[in-house]
């Protein structure tokens, strides 16, 4: 399984704003959550969630509406890839939802994380072997930038983590929100953008 140092570096290889790029450092800092969750306590642990949380919604989100309709178009075989790929994200989705129902200091609430952290790995794994080597090669590095410029513009609606002093601020309640809220928000930042087909 790869790191968030390999993630990194794969990510450093490509031009700036290359979806593939931006999603790999995506990758890399949900690789970090995980183990800073795992080992903090308190109203750290729970900042730390939320970010987390709002990082998946807005990469799901880029996923299943930026990735997947051109993976499903790239040549024979693409199309099952995108749809284990969704299968994957849709049940991470059902395990985050119900990880929101519990309180990060419950002793319950490290079990269900460990397994949302299982899941969300094994399908960035499976994105990463299977799903990114179909985009680079099927898409020119224009076509993958304007994709990045549609996940860029869900990170702006959906901020992944705001600034401490922003307590109270619209910024703060989108992180704050329900994943689920998190992720229409994205959704409704990429529609408006959507400059591809």
């Amino acid at each position: 399984m790869g790191t968030a140092a390999e993630d990194r570096q794969k990510a450093a290889e490509l031009p700036e704003g290359d979806v593939v790029r931006i999603l790999l450092e995506q990758h890399a800092r949900i690789r970090e959550l995980f183990p800073a969750i795992t080992d903090s306590a308190g109203a750290r642990k729970q900042e730390l969630f939320d970010e987390l949380r709002a990082l998946l919604a807005v990469h799901e989100t880029a996923e299943e509406l930026v990735l997947r309709p051109m993976t499903s178009t790239s040549g024979e075989g693409a199309e099952a890839i995108a749809a284990a790929r969704n299968e994957e994200e849709a049940a991470a989705t059902e395990v985050l939802k119900e990880l929101e129902e519990v309180d990060v200091g419950d002793p319950d609430f490290d079990v269900r994380l460990a397994t949302l952290e299982h899941a969300v790995l094994q399908h960035a794994e499976a994105e990463e072997q299977e799903e990114f080597p179909i985009i680079l090669q099927a898409y020119d590095a224009e076509v993958r930038r304007a994709m990045g410029l549609e996940v860029r513009a869900a990170e702006k609606v959906a901020p992944t983590h705001p600034h401490p002093s922003a307590a109270g601020s619209t910024a703060a309640q989108l992180v704050l929100g329900p994943f689920a809220a998190i992720k229409d928000r994205a959704k409704d930042a990429i529609k408006a953008i959507s400059i591809l087909p």
